[in-house]
């Protein structure tokens, strides 16, 4: 999994234990610690704006 330092609205808790749980038989980080431990402590889950109710609606 690679973790590159960008914008803490992307590194968060949430998408650290999806790489993590989806692993098969294993997993490698590739990132800094700063920035793992940055996404260990970032609980902030925003509401995402996809569209898809709405797609979905309509069709």
């Amino acid at each position: 999994m690679v973790i590159p330092p960008t914008s803490p609205l992307l590194i968060t808790r949430n998408l650290l234990y999806t790489g993590i749980t989806r692993a098969k038989k294993l997993l490698i980080i590739v990132g800094s610690e700063k920035v793992v431990e940055f996404m260990i402590q970032n609980v902030d889950s925003k509401k995402r704006n996809t569209g898809l109710e709405y797609k979905l609606m309509v069709n």
